[in-house]
């Protein structure tokens, strides 16, 4: 089935449900959604040749057009992949040719005046949708089957060059239905707020709120901006939206500086990057009990596993301290185990590498057989994230495998290091990575953003909290630490730090 049928259905039976906003303003119902994908749909093939198959790229900022393009694009059984705004355009053109697209549609701030587009890419503007005629009865979208390929995702490239994650139409749906069962019930009455990227998380959860006939926030600002969101929440009621743990930090410091509780929210859905246990709990004091974890990756998107709002608000709960620091339990549609590196099954408590396997999972990297042979293996996907299990079924993560530490013989996960760390009131962001040591193969070292504390004030604090073999042996003070476009901290930015010796700020060696 085409994914687009689902718009197509919302608008036959709830034509005049509100369906796009353009911040608090309604811009068109269901209807006109449909009528104006539709119309894009018609203009690909009629005026730019697009055929079923043909891939179509998306490099634009969030905006009221962005849904009716990309239903536009499946209208037309064409292949949507949309390229995050914030990349620069050598990136976006390197995606655009990696993906031998037939098309790049982009708005008035993108430009590849210098990085030309590869031969036999077409540059189309993104006022597609202004341009296209409506007919009066809409024709329904291009018949495509479970398994054709929908969307190209590419991921967010942190260790080298970005992967198009091949998503079929099928994968879609079933990610789409685990929402209602493993996150939360959505209905019309509710609204999704588009503050991340929509060429990645954010964009995904689209599809459950349009077959449910909700609406669709677009702010005016077209990207997160933390008082917005709050007064979007307030004027509009029942709200959504997903966010990165460091979009979440901003919010909770916006309502405490507004005096507010998050009125008019209705969820926060977070993941993407690691939410230490000291920050959901800053969160819940404020916002309330309004969070949903879920962790997913491109290769299995949003839905690897989920830890609903009762598991994280219930400080009751006798398990909440430990159910707090998971991901959650294994969604709906997937398979999830724990395994070493024979690919055989752990059992609760020890840790090893993460897979999955399920409706879910993708069909493997764009045109790129020794990746996807190294990452599915025997229908699992093998998530390079190191984690636990425990006897109910919770997971918990640990770090990436690459991002282990191996000193004196000995693992230490750096998230666990962070997670003491971060609960320091005098840290607003930290991150720990190994450094290369004669002695001991590798030793931890921080990277901190912090006021007026000195390194051996947070020593004292880790021995206070934890085993001293895992305490940094060095910190580094920085004003901020590297980021890519999705919020997710680069340490492969501060390896190269320690490897070429250039930190910025002062720096404390232990």
């Amino acid at each position: 089935m085409n994914i687009a049928n689902w718009l197509h259905d919302q608008a036959r039976c709830h034509p005049q449900r509100p369906a796009l906003f353009h911040g608090a303003e309604q811009v068109a119902d269901y209807r006109t959604f449909a009528d104006r994908a539709a119309a894009v749909g018609g203009l690909l093939r009629e005026r730019h040749g697009v055929v079923p198959g043909d891939r179509v790229a998306l490099f634009m900022k969030n905006g009221v057009d962005y849904l009716p393009l990309m239903y536009g694009i499946w209208w037309s059984g064409a292949v949507a992949v949309p390229v995050n705004a914030k990349l620069h355009a050598a990136e976006a053109a390197w995606i655009a040719g990696n993906a031998e697209s037939k098309l790049v549609i982009t708005d008035d701030g993108h430009t590849f005046q210098d990085r030309p587009l590869e031969s036999g890419v077409e540059l189309a503007a993104g006022d597609l949708v202004a341009s296209g005629t409506p007919t009066a009865r809409t024709q329904p979208p291009h018949p495509r089957r479970s398994d054709d390929l929908a969307w190209l995702f590419y991921t967010s490239g942190t260790t080298g060059r970005s992967k198009g994650v091949m998503l079929s139409h099928g994968n879609l749906v079933a990610m789409a239905l685990c929402y209602p069962v493993d996150v939360e019930p959505v209905t019309g009455d509710d609204a999704l707020l588009y503050a991340a990227p929509m060429s990645h998380g954010a964009g995904l959860y689209n599809f459950i709120f349009v077959r449910a006939g909700a609406r669709h926030i677009l702010p005016v600002s077209r990207g997160f901006d933390a008082a917005e969101v709050l007064d979007l929440a307030r004027r509009l009621d029942r709200v959504s939206l997903f966010a990165a743990p460091t979009m979440v930090k901003r919010m909770v410091a916006e309502a405490r500086r507004q005096g507010e509780h998050g009125e008019g929210l209705k969820s926060v859905v977070y993941g993407g990057a690691p939410m230490y246990t000291a920050d959901i709990r800053d969160a819940l004091s404020v916002l309330g009990p309004r969070f949903i974890q879920i962790y997913g990756q491109g290769e299995s998107p949003m839905t690897i596993t989920a830890l609903d709002r009762r598991h994280i608000a219930d400080h009751d709960a006798p398990d909440w301290e430990r159910h707090l620091a998971s991901v959650g339990r294994a969604q709906s549609c997937v398979d999830v185990q724990v395994v070493d590196a024979q690919m055989c099954p752990l059992p609760p408590g020890e840790p090893g590498e993460v897979v999955v396997r399920g409706l879910t999972v993708m069909a493997g990297y764009w045109r790129n057989e020794d990746a996807s042979r190294d990452t599915l293996v025997d229908g699992w996907l093998r998530t390079g994230d190191i984690g636990f299990l425990d006897e109910q079924g919770f997971l918990t993560l640990t770090d990436r495998s690459k991002d282990v530490i191996i000193s004196g013989g000995t693992n230490i996960y750096p998230r666990e290091v962070e997670e003491v760390l971060a609960q320091h009131p005098a840290i607003s962001e930290v991150s720990v990575i190994g450094e290369q040591d004669p002695e001991w193969g590798e030793i931890v070292v921080a990277f901190v953003v912090a006021d007026d504390v000195q390194a051996e004030d947070l020593n004292q604090w880790f021995s206070q909290r934890m085993a001293s073999f895992k305490k940094p042996k060095k910190y580094y003070f920085c004003d901020d630490l590297p980021k890519n476009s999705y919020g997710k901290i680069l340490k492969t930015e501060l390896r190269k730090r320690v490897e070429s010796r250039v930190e910025s700020g002062a720096t404390a060696s232990l």
